[in-house]
């Protein structure tokens, strides 16, 4: 399958940068994500800056991903290469992405790879031309129409290894083709067309109702008296009587034929008149500490059948979902963490942080600012109008701090890894609620490394 790796270092450009155009596209995008969760829109961002960089995601465009969302580089590298929907390598003017899974497999897809191989070498390279590459990816979801290639956006279905190769053809020459299926076969009928519901009156509204009228008359064709209410009223008591005198067993009794008749069945007592429940039987059921199942005595131990919670709470006794009981928290309450086992010192205080700065953006508007939300949990921390000497550290060295989180520590008047260090409790919990992360400076620790790099740490 595809071998996912970054193209060589030679053929990588120096930058990049989105268009006037599809910077502005690139901001709508991420309007589309509440604040905090603008990494929701990496795959829509990569996908523009494929196709702007001529249908392959270099380096460069994959770290200003990065930055115009604040991730870290490998967070957008691991999804760039994850998906074989983004080339990581230069491709041809007509990307050939060949379907490779069962089904296609099955139909023909290895033919198509042996006509690709020949004509235009191993995948992942250009022919000559630079007309073409091609590449195996997974199911492409057209498996009715297999085998199926993807030509960059549209889908070439049914095909041969010579129906392919005419297709080549006239895409390099320029000459219009047929998008979808190379056989003639529509959406993904079966071959040859359709061959069930063709009846046209199936559609046409003719039948609807016909089989209710058609049954309705076949009924008083058989039995005239049933046009009549009486017999209608009557159908009920006829029911009755048939179950009294034709009573069937309670149980299959696994297909072996059934000598014996139900005789003492409440249906059979009450067509002869009788109470349905014999007096015995309905004692037996009210006496205490004995089933209705059991014959005899109760033995030790036996629960007492009308031993229900109703009749506890009457007697003055817990119910039995009282007994072990424990308190409900309220809706609004903020659930108590578990105790961290074997956790760090870090993970401990980002836990604790997490849970407090919850309760706290409980009772803010859903529309606050993150400036409202930070001041509602700690306390915003000293700045600087500008870099010390204007050089201002590489904040990006701190593991954790991206480009992007980078500059917005930069518009908060932080440049420099000394005032990091400095950071108190308060501080860290209104940075980490400002930049959408509470906890995450203190699981990754960025007050102990800061103190490191500025040389202030024992």
């Amino acid at each position: 399958m595809a071998n996912r790796r970054l193209a060589p270092a030679s053929e990588q450009p120096q930058s990049f940068a989105f268009s006037p155009e599809n910077a502005e596209w690139a901001k709508t995008q991420i309007a589309k994500y509440p604040e905090g969760r603008q990494a929701s829109a990496v795959i829509p961002l990569l996908w523009k800056a494929q196709e702007q960089n001529g249908g392959w995601l270099p380096r460069a465009a994959i770290e200003a991903v990065a930055a115009e969302l604040g991730m870290p580089n490998i967070r957008v590298l691991e999804v760039a290469t994850f998906y074989t929907m983004f080339a990581l390598e230069p491709v041809g003017r007509f990307w050939i992405q060949v379907c490779g899974t069962v089904p296609c497999d099955s139909c023909g897809a290895r033919g198509l790879k042996e006509m690709l191989q020949t004509r235009l070498g191993a995948p992942g390279h250009v022919s000559p031309d630079g007309n073409f590459s091609w590449l195996e990816v997974e199911c492409l979801g057209a498996c009715c129409n297999a085998p199926m290639v993807q030509i960059n956006q549209d889908y070439y279905e049914d095909l041969t290894p010579e129906s392919l190769g005419q297709l080549m053809d006239d895409l390099a020459a320029g000459r219009p083709v047929k998008i979808g299926s190379q056989t003639g076969r529509v959406s993904s009928e079966p071959l040859g067309g359709a061959d069930t519901l063709t009846d046209p009156t199936l559609f046409d509204g003719s039948r609807v109702g016909a089989w209710r009228k058609r049954f309705e008359e076949a009924g008083r064709a058989e039995d005239p008296a049933a046009k009549t209410p009486a017999a209608k009223t009557g159908e009920a008591a006829a029911s009755t009587q048939q179950a009294a005198e034709n009573p069937k067993p309670a149980r299959p009794d696994a297909g072996r034929p059934v000598e014996r008749m139900v005789t003492d069945a409440p249906a059979q007592r009450a067509a002869a008149g009788e109470t349905p429940v014999k007096s015995e039987d309905r004692a037996d059921a009210a006496e205490r500490g004995r089933s209705t199942a059991k014959h005899g005595a109760a033995r030790p131990g036996d629960a007492d059948v009308l031993d229900s919670p109703a009749k506890r709470v009457a007697e003055g006794e817990p119910a039995a979902g009282e007994q072990g009981h424990q308190d409900v928290p309220a809706r609004d309450a903020v659930p108590q963490q578990p105790e961290a086992s074997g956790a760090s010192e870090g993970e401990v205080a980002a836990e604790a942080e997490e849970a407090r700065v919850a309760g706290a953006l409980a009772a803010l508007p859903k529309d606050a600012s993150p400036e409202q939300k930070a001041d509602a949990v700690g306390k915003r921390p000293a700045g600087l109008d500008a870099a010390r000497a204007g050089q201002p550290d590489d904040l990006t060295r701190i593991r954790g701090i991206g480009p992007g989180n980078s500059q917005r520590l930069n518009g908060l008047g932080i440049f420099h890894f000394d005032q990091i260090a400095a950071w108190s409790r308060d501080e860290i919990t209104w940075v980490g609620t400002y930049l959408a992360f509470p906890g995450r400076i203190d699981r990754e620790d960025w007050v102990g490394q800061a103190k490191t790099l500025s040389g202030t740490g024992a």
